[in-house]
């Protein structure tokens, strides 16, 4: 009774204000005043996973040590327990865990079990990429042309055109600058039409059982700030530098007697950064095509990258054929893994120390950065797992680094599928990762 009578106070109070001071209260501080349990939703990103904007921290009660054991008995003792959750008789859980340090494992349950990773499929597509690829790969976009330039008119007499390199970072100040370049040459008039060459990649624009209504990137040689609007950005920014266009535009290949121009490049551990950070689905789809396309194929799908993927399983003594690999970025309903395969692929990449050194500095950080910045938080887990994060309708999953409470370096894998909401799933991950921690 006195709360309702306080709220209407105050409600008198904030009606009573004088104009110009009614501008400083927004519906938010209104909504906290009168009802401070409500919540007002910042509508996200679309360049934002679901993952990203929830606050998964929960209490985490402190684990018992036996002094007459040993550290890998209490790990033990600790997992087997978190493994007795009510949550595991309706959700599905499969967990490796291996110390690196002294190369054995330390816990197993269910590890072979196929089951869907979400973004975790970005750290395989990640390892699998920087692989073969390597660390100083780029990214690349390429502009050519044919013909030739008359001094003296400084009229092109040809054609212009763009090679995609499906480079994710490509942006407008990207474009400015190859504008630039062009009108650098001389050239103030393209005589000749201006072309795309997207071969690339296939045709497919949406990758195989990505769902109609999710924030699906759009799958396509040449974007410009993750937008299908590379022509229409780079004749606009011709006309400012004074370069105008006689022809049309359409797509073509480049012919084998064209000059170059100009290379703009983006590194992939730039990409692998926000790949991985914010989990990044364009940015994922990327590299997984650099993956297809390093054969020199042109035209390459999907299945050339799981071509790739399936040699790396194998090399590491695993049977491809007990797994999925249907796209990089896991938005797939179709892709199938399991927490064995996840760990075998972050051993691989820890006794490799380029491919290492460029996939830990790109992972999201517990309680500090990325997906991971609101989880973990006031634990020993907090700034030391290193971890990609996974989230799709019905499925969470965490996979990465720590270091152990015994000093030693230590791989984890934990997927998760069946749950009707992600945050018990994700406070069964961060049990996981305080127990090795603590």
């Amino acid at each position: 009774m006195k709360l309702r009578y306080l709220s209407a106070l105050v409600l008198c109070v904030v009606l009573s204000l004088q104009v110009h001071a009614q501008v400083y209260l927004d519906s938010t501080e209104i909504a906290n005043i009168l009802h401070p349990k409500a919540v007002v939703v910042q509508p996200k990103s679309d360049d934002v996973d679901e993952e990203e904007d929830e606050d998964t921290d929960s209490i985490i009660p402190a684990f018992s040590t036996d002094s007459h054991l040993s550290w890998k008995e209490n790990i033990t003792n600790r997992l087997d327990g978190i493994m007795r959750s009510q949550l595991l008789e309706t959700v599905q859980a499969s967990v490796m865990v291996w110390d690196l340090t002294d190369d054995v494992p330390v816990y197993q349950f269910r590890e072979k079990l196929h089951l869907r990773p979400a973004s975790t499929m970005k750290c395989v597509t990640a390892i699998a990429a920087l692989d073969k690829l390597g660390a100083d790969y780029d990214f690349k976009t390429r502009i050519y042309y044919t013909g030739a330039i008359n001094d003296s008119t400084k009229v092109l007499h040809g054609d212009l055109y763009c090679l995609g390199g499906m480079d994710p970072m490509f942006s407008t100040s990207d474009m400015s600058a190859i504008a630039d370049s062009i009108r650098q040459l001389g050239i103030t008039r393209i005589e000749g039409n201006v072309y795309t060459d997207l071969s690339f990649k296939d045709k497919d624009r949406l990758g195989e059982g990505w769902c109609w209504d999710d924030k699906n990137p759009i799958l396509t040689p040449l974007l410009i700030d993750r937008k299908d609007e590379f022509l229409d950005v780079l004749l606009r920014k011709l006309r400012n530098v004074g370069v105008s266009v006689d022809g049309f535009t359409d797509e073509r290949q480049v012919p084998s007697n064209a000059s170059l121009i100009v290379t703009y490049t983006h590194s992939i551990r730039e990409v692998l950064h926000r790949m991985l950070k914010v989990s990044d689905n364009l940015y994922a789809e990327s590299m997984f095509y650099q993956l297809a396309a390093s054969g020199g194929v042109r035209w390459c799908s999907a299945k050339q990258g799981r071509n790739y993927e399936n040699a790396l399983f194998s090399r590491l003594g695993l049977n491809p054929r007990d797994y999925n690999v249907a796209d990089g970025s896991g938005l797939s309903l179709y892709n199938y893994v399991s927490a064995e395969l996840e760990i075998q692929l972050l051993r691989h990449a820890y006794r490799n120390q380029e491919v290492y050194n460029a996939l830990y500095e790109a992972l999201p950080i517990a309680g500090v950065d990325g997906t991971l910045r609101k989880r973990m938080r006031g634990t020993s887990a907090q700034n030391n797992v290193r971890a990609k994060t996974g989230t799709v309708r019905g499925v969470s999953s965490l996979a990465g680094y720590l270091t152990a409470s015994n000093g030693h370096l230590i791989c984890f894998s934990i997927i998760n599928n069946g749950g009707m909401t992600h945050s018990p799933m994700r406070r069964f991950q961060n049990k996981i990762c305080v127990a090795l921690c603590q």
